[in-house]
């Protein structure tokens, strides 16, 4: 997107008619006007062909996270001469800055644990958190492909997980492996190196500005700008790059694309902060769509519930909040020191929750609850979460009703003891102990913009769907780009099992798409 630099970090949105003309194609009704119901299946979006290419590869990847390296490393492993084109300076995209976590049912880990789970349990708690607007064919792809998948993760790349599951909201039981680094780049890296590994280099700094789409309907290359300076789409030297088998678009979500998500939901303003690196655009998506590709929910965005406003963007803190205060404390309303949702509920449940309260909720653990948590000394140091010696200094430090957090102490307490959350239904960890333990560790908690649910429509193959209710020859996608998985909410860790699950079915079947002459 043309934005300038005080746009893209949220300080300046632009109006509407101005997002219009800056992107420069009716992005709103992109899909109905490139799509073949105005204009007519064959010629929508249809482009004079370069007579001369700069470059040309067989298939060519779009974005370098997740889905992108792994269809890169199907791409390449199937015989296909493969380039991986990152706008950023750097690779990795939202994938390098995630948590770290990856959900699979049946998985070895679980077996360990005792832990019973299959394939349709996980698709039953998609639907669920999803409201039932999930694309079912496409969720349960994920589903029954997770476990295989986590295990190529190790098998094939060499990504190492800690010794042991984690119950995340929204899950029916403990399903989600860690890296040992608290970080997506500790699935990142380990892809980049097998990227290299296979002769594939991921080229920074190149910028998406058009498909090329033939006549005949076809994807037949793309026109990128290299040297491209983020946010200055003009920056940077024009280039033609022809694809021979297709294209794999895997450009991610548009969190931090203010006028973009605003358009979608005008609720989602510059005032609510993203988890998102900035080139979190819609740049790829409205390229997409006005070469006629199906829109799918576009206006779902979730809100991560764990998010601190105490440090900008994903930080580090969400990592107290999903291995201690949600899984072994409870979050608190300081006003009245209650709790006043299920802390291992569905995303938008809880952030919805946090919302409604109309001030920052406050997560509590005591000593024993963040026994897992990593870079806690970090956290404390940097003030994101704080430390106290007795409930009246942390009840004091965050101004909460003590009497009430006392007696929510002591109710938590009881229904750890006998197992059932009378008030929100919330599941125990089998490890749980009660909250009583000081030193007591807390944080505040305010929802961000963290996933983009919506995108364009991709069938089983990965192939992207066009108004027409057809593939577009050529053009396949994955990961967030790509809509209908999730429906109404993505349940954590469910985004990285979906990124390289399509990612590699995508790189499979761009390899096997015939060469165009």
């Amino acid at each position: 997107m043309t934005q300038d630099k005080e746009n893209q970090s949220g300080k300046k949105g632009l109006s509407r008619r101005d997002f219009m003309k800056t992107t420069g194609g009716m992005a709103a009704v992109a899909g109905l006007s490139g799509g073949g119901l105005l204009l007519g299946a064959k010629s929508a979006g249809a482009v004079e062909m370069p007579k001369k290419w700069d470059e040309e590869f067989d298939v060519v990847i779009i974005g370098s996270g997740f889905a992108g390296l792994a269809a890169a490393i199907e791409a390449k492993k199937a015989g296909s001469s493969v380039v991986i084109l990152e706008k950023m300076r750097v690779p990795g995209g939202n994938s390098i800055i995630n948590g770290g976590l990856i959900a699979g049912a049946g998985t070895p880990l679980q077996d360990k644990e005792g832990i019973k789970d299959s394939a349709d349990t996980m698709y039953q708690d998609m639907l669920k958190a999803g409201l039932g607007i999930n694309h079912p064919e496409l969720a349960r792809i994920v589903c029954e492909k997770s476990a295989e998948t986590i295990m190529w993760t190790v098998e094939d790349l060499g990504v190492v997980y800690k010794e042991r599951v984690t119950h995340l909201g929204g899950h029916a039981v403990p399903r989600s492996y860690y890296t040992t680094n608290s970080s997506g780049a500790g699935i990142v890296r380990p892809m980049l190196d097998r990227a290299r590994s296979l002769g594939l280099d991921v080229r920074t700094a190149m910028y998406l500005e058009r498909f090329f789409k033939d006549e005949d309907g076809r994807i037949k290359g793309v026109k990128i700008r290299s040297g491209y300076v983020f946010p200055r789409a003009d920056s940077g030297k024009a280039k033609l790059i022809k694809a021979r088998k297709a294209v794999v678009l895997a450009t991610g979500g548009f969190g931090f694309d203010v006028p973009f998500r605003t358009i979608q939901d005008p609720r989602l303003t510059a005032e609510i902060d993203c988890t998102n690196q900035p080139g979190a655009t819609a740049d790829g998506l409205i390229q997409a769509l006005q070469t006629g590709a199906t829109p799918v929910q576009l206006s779902w965005i979730q809100l991560g519930p764990w998010a601190s406003p105490d440090e900008k963007g994903m930080g580090i803190g969400y990592i107290f909040a999903i291995s201690a205060a949600f899984p072994y404390g409870f979050m608190v309303d300081p006003k009245t020191g209650q709790r006043f949702v299920d802390e291992l509920a569905d995303r938008k449940t809880r952030a919805d929750a946090i919302l409604k309260t109309g001030h920052f909720a406050i997560g509590i653990a005591d000593e024993k609850g963040v026994k897992r948590t990593a870079m806690l000394d970090k956290m404390v140091e940097r003030g994101i979460v704080k430390k106290f010696p007795n409930l009246e200094a942390l009840a004091a430090e965050y101004d909460i009703n003590e009497p009430g957090l006392r007696e929510t102490v002591e109710k938590y307490n009881a229904y750890l003891k006998k197992g059932k959350d009378d008030e929100f239904g919330r599941p125990f960890q089998s490890d749980a102990k009660p909250v009583e333990n000081p030193p007591y560790y807390a944080m505040r908690l305010w929802p961000k913009v963290h996933h983009t649910m919506g995108g364009i429509q991709i069938d089983k193959e990965s192939r992207v769907i066009s108004m027409a209710r057809q593939p577009i020859k050529g053009l396949y996608a994955a990961g967030e780009v790509c809509g209908g998985v999730h429906g109404a909410v993505r349940l954590g860790s469910n985004a990285t099992v979906e990124c390289l699950v399509f990612g590699r079915i995508a790189g499979k079947s761009a390899a096997n798409q015939d060469v165009w002459t």
